[in-house]
């Protein structure tokens, strides 16, 4: 029997989970992400094409299956991981794609399917380019984001549509899908203090002493003069104000279907405030999740803090995915289980991880969700879950749960090991 699995993802925080379940016999997943990055050279991309969402966590996605050791497989990933150096020209950009056509230096393996497909829309990029050739810098522009750009311009400018066929491209087994329908929005975050984080480069960014208590998906991206004067104005005003700006989006139904039919619900982690957390505001997740059949709804904790969760707990984590989903009590059983890394031997401390107070291990037990504690931390790679010890305790948790419906009494599942 096959395990469905749908998983709310980044770009990378997640993505040893996804290998270990891509390596799990009888598993099948759906990861489910959202396009509001707008930093760097991705915000460079959306701005000379309005319109367009964010393709950078799509596009690290895509190399979840892909074996740098298989010529192939390695010839995939330079693709998608390739970055344009400082000065890179249209013309630049032309001989880039001609190397790949030729299949020479590292693209020299590609498998011709794929050759055929890249080459087609990094050209299509190209062309666009070449009719509008001011207004991008192409300097470290990831490859692979272009390749998302040109099947974007390709298909009639339908992001979803263009996730799907760079997904056939790069032969991902992952059913990558967007949460929304492609409209067009951009992140913006208040913090307690009053601070304005205009883009996702903002909240990922080290930040100061006051915590994240805002996020905003607005219709215009938030301009150096549009930020002047909403830090002039109170931060009540400022939320009022931006309160007012938000965009209209709409859920994408196939995101929903793989929510209402999953068998394990995994929130992943990440950074919160920039992947995650912006994807629970989507119209129609929160139901998908309360119908859907899955046995368990996993938190997974952070094993290690990211910049956007300074001083805020693995209970506060968990309060703010439910506020997201607007349920804050929990009281439609969207979380029924959280997932958190204890070490074998616990006398030791875990550095710079979200802290979980004693008094919600000793209860095994938080917001109505069951408390599960594994030995999550991959040992020669510190601040990433190993695989197959977390999708082994995640399936775990979804087996007792499948078979004892009622088991929130917690006894079996208070430790898995």
């Amino acid at each position: 029997m096959t395990i469905a699995v749908t998983m709310f993802s980044g770009g990378r925080g997640a993505s040893s989970i996804t290998r270990g379940m891509l390596d799990t016999p009888g598993v099948a997943v759906s990861l489910v992400v959202n396009g509001y990055d707008n930093g760097l050279s991705t915000g460079a991309l959306r701005r000379y094409l309005p319109g367009m969402l964010g393709p950078s966590d799509f596009r690290k996605n895509l190399l979840l299956h892909l074996d740098p050791a298989d010529p192939e497989q390695g010839a995939l990933a330079a693709v998608l991981d390739h970055r344009l150096p400082g000065g890179t020209t249209p013309a630049g950009l032309t001989e880039v794609i001609e190397a790949i056509a030729g299949r020479r230096g590292p693209f020299a393996a590609l498998p011709e399917a794929a050759r055929e497909a890249v080459t087609a829309d990094l050209r299509v990029f190209a062309r666009r380019l070449a009719a509008y050739p001011h207004g991008l810098d192409l300097a470290d522009c990831a490859l692979g984001n272009l390749v998302f750009a040109g099947a974007y311009l390709r298909l009639g400018r339908d992001f979803n549509a263009a996730v799907d066929a760079c997904a056939r491209a790069f032969g991902s087994p992952v059913r990558l899908l967007n949460v929304t329908n492609g409209e067009n929005a951009f992140l913006t975050a208040l913090r307690q203090d009053g601070g304005l984080l205009t883009d996702e480069a903002d909240i990922v960014a080290p930040q100061g002493p006051g915590t994240i208590t805002d996020l905003f998906l607005l219709r215009e991206p938030v301009g150096a003069r549009r930020r002047a004067e909403l830090e002039a104005l109170p931060p009540g005003w400022t939320r009022e104000v931006l309160g007012r700006e938000r965009a209209e989006v709409t859920p994408n139904p196939r995101a929903l279907e793989a929510i209402r039919d999953a068998d394990l619900i995994v929130y992943g982690p990440g950074t919160p405030h920039s992947s995650l957390l912006p994807s629970y505001l989507t119209p129609g997740v929160a139901d998908a999740i309360a119908r859907s059949r899955a046995a368990a709804k996993v938190f997974v904790v952070n094993v290690r803090s990211d910049h956007d969760i300074r001083g805020l707990s693995a209970p506060d984590l968990v309060d703010r995915t439910l506020a997201h989903l607007g349920d804050p009590r929990n009281g439609r059983r969207l979380v029924t289980h959280v997932l958190s890394h204890l070490p074998a031997r616990p006398a030791l401390p875990v550095p710079d991880a979200p802290a979980v107070p004693h008094s919600v291990l000793d209860r095994g037990e938080w917001a109505g969700a069951r408390w599960v504690t594994a030995d999550l931390e991959s040992p020669g790679r510190p601040g990433l879950h190993h695989a197959e010890r977390t999708v082994e305790a995640l399936l775990a948790v979804r087996e007792l749960a499948v078979k004892e419906p009622a088991a929130r009494d917690g006894a079996a599942l208070a430790r898995v090991r």
